[in-house]
């Protein structure tokens, strides 16, 4: 990933014009996920392995500042945690990290991920019937990735990093007199043979609704596809979805 891009993207961001926040804001959020993993990966394009993977529960929280400043953006921080183990018996011989299995050989793989999202955005919209937000994010990503054939104890451990530049889009719509609110969002990009997205939809209903504190619980769907070509010699098409519960606060 070139982080060129990222600082382009991100300066051009700051230099288009928006409405801002009227209000200041602060909001705090987090999320238990709990979601199923599949799909593949390897150490090249064409020497990718199918893992089945095991079905997890994973933490998400979020801090963000509004302001009523213009043509300053907004700003988010959100980290997420992707942790789950797998395995899967070889059809064919696979390579990573430079060790070679053989066809019919069982592995274990253990793939410990995380990324903090840092994202600027505008707001387009702001009140009780519509918000739309709009920015750029820039994910931090590392993951940790074992593989071992205990019969053989051959293992492999590479360690991932690097910074995605990502679009981000937002949307909450209000349904009057109820306190439900509909609620999406989205980090994507897709370019050469990458597609990396972070995608959720789910339903807030307020607790508390005053002008001292905000209190909603939420309920929704999130998937993450990551696929990526070449990140640290490492290459993927993974898949995580399922469902989501949460809650924010707003100051």
């Amino acid at each position: 990933m070139k982080k060129t891009l990222l600082a382009g993207s991100l300066a051009a961001l700051m230099c288009g014009a928006a409405q801002a926040d009227t209000l200041l804001g602060l909001y705090i959020g987090g999320q238990i996920w709990s979601n199923e993993a599949s799909g593949s990966f390897g150490e090249g394009a064409d020497n990718q392995s199918v893992f089945e993977f095991d079905d997890e529960n994973q933490g998400s929280f979020y801090v963000a500042f509004e302001h009523p400043i213009p043509l300053i953006p907004n700003i988010k921080i959100a980290s997420t945690t992707l942790d789950t183990v797998g395995g899967t018996t070889l059809n064919d011989s696979f390579k990573f990290d430079g060790i070679t299995y053989n066809a019919n050989a069982t592995l274990d793989t253990t793939l410990d991920a995380s990324f903090v999202d840092y994202t600027l955005y505008y707001e387009v919209f702001d009140n009780d019937l519509l918000t739309f937000d709009f920015g750029l994010t820039a994910r931090d990503l590392d993951a940790n990735i074992q593989v071992i054939e205990p019969e053989t104890r051959l293992q492999s451990d590479l360690d991932v990093s690097g910074i995605i530049p990502m679009f981000y889009v937002s949307t909450i719509v209000g349904l009057p007199f109820t306190g439900l609110n509909i609620f999406a969002d989205a980090n994507f990009i897709s370019y050469d043979d990458q597609t990396v997205y972070d995608a959720q939809i789910g339903v807030s209903y307020a607790v508390l609704d005053n002008l001292a504190v905000d209190f909603d619980v939420t309920l929704g769907y999130r998937t993450v596809k990551i696929e990526l070509d070449d990140l640290d010699n490492f290459y993927s098409d993974l898949t995580y979805d399922g469902f989501f519960a949460g809650a924010v606060v707003h100051f």
